[in-house]
């Protein structure tokens, strides 16, 4: 087997999981910390983060050395050689709150095998026989809505600690679920605290008119939170002025390519201007992180 890249989750109510809900869904707390997964060769273990394969000269924060000293991974893939481990590596990110005992270890989020997703009941089960870490399954949802899944949100506190609040926010698996375009695909639904709606630092624009879809856009989309979660991607192996321009692109690629679709079935099918989402974004951007600038 070879490097095979994580699927993107998509937000809850967006057309890449339209229908998600009917039937048996399972509800996962989402954390934040670095995606990482490891598979085997048939003749030794190998490991990726979210867009590439690991090396001991090349690791993603600690990450696959970990594993290696951990021999209960080798005696997984000995037992199941043809399994791929998706999971969290929790290293700090955006989220703080999390337990001191917390971090530093590999939660399994999905498995493999074959390229075909293995149903939580079963691979639970598997990784409980080598005592592998896993993101617990906290709900089994029936034909739910979004009521429903906000309920167990404003309840998810895993691997919080007490009085912090809540996640990250929770992902949505539905096993059975293929969507109109004949993918699995998984839903999310974030956090309040990881989706504000409105501009704070900078505050809200006040032209309106013709740009009135461009601000709604970066106010429903760029927020902090986004704009720190790329930072700490981008900035994870160390951090110098001249990785600026690259930041922006990065920014601003992801906000198009994550939001778009679902901004354009939101306004119901607006006419955008892109030039002035980029001003709008750079600008979000250097009044979030301007400690950088």
């Amino acid at each position: 087997m070879e490097f095979l890249k994580y699927q993107h989750v998509e937000r809850f109510g967006t057309d890449e999981v339209d229908g998600i809900e009917f039937g048996k869904c399972y509800v996962f707390p989402k954390i934040d910390g670095t995606n990482g997964q490891i598979w085997a060769d048939g003749e030794s273990i190998r490991f990726g983060s979210r867009n590439r394969e690991l090396c001991l000269e090349n690791d993603n924060q600690g990450f696959m050395i970990s594993i290696i000293r951990n021999e209960m991974f080798r005696h997984f893939f000995n037992k199941f050689p043809d399994t791929r481990l998706y999971g969290e590596w929790l290293v700090p990110h955006s989220l703080k709150t999390y337990k001191k005992t917390a971090w530093r270890k590999f939660y399994v989020f999905d498995v493999m095998v074959n390229d075909k997703y293995i149903k939580y009941d079963t691979y639970k089960r598997w990784l409980d026989d080598y005592e592998i870490e896993y993101i617990p399954c906290i709900a089994t949802v029936e034909n739910g809505n979004i009521e429903t899944f906000n309920k167990i949100l404003e309840k998810n506190n895993y691997l919080i600690e007490d009085g912090k609040g809540t996640g990250e926010g929770i992902v949505i698996k539905n096993y059975e679920y293929v969507n109109k375009y004949g993918r699995t695909t998984w839903a999310k639904i974030v956090t309040s605290e990881f989706k504000e709606k409105h501009v704070k630092a900078m505050g809200a624009p006040e032209i309106k008119g013709t740009y009135e879809n461009e601000d709604r856009f970066i106010n429903d989309f760029c927020t902090e939170t986004f704009i720190k979660k790329e930072y700490a991607k981008l900035s994870v192996d160390g951090w110098n002025s001249k990785m600026i321009p690259k930041l922006l692109g990065v920014i601003f690629n992801q906000l198009i390519t994550e939001n778009i679709w679902q901004a354009i079935k939101e306004y119901k099918y607006p006419v955008l201007d892109f030039s002035r989402i980029l001003k709008l974004c750079n600008q979000k951007v250097k009044v979030t992180l301007k400690e950088i600038f």
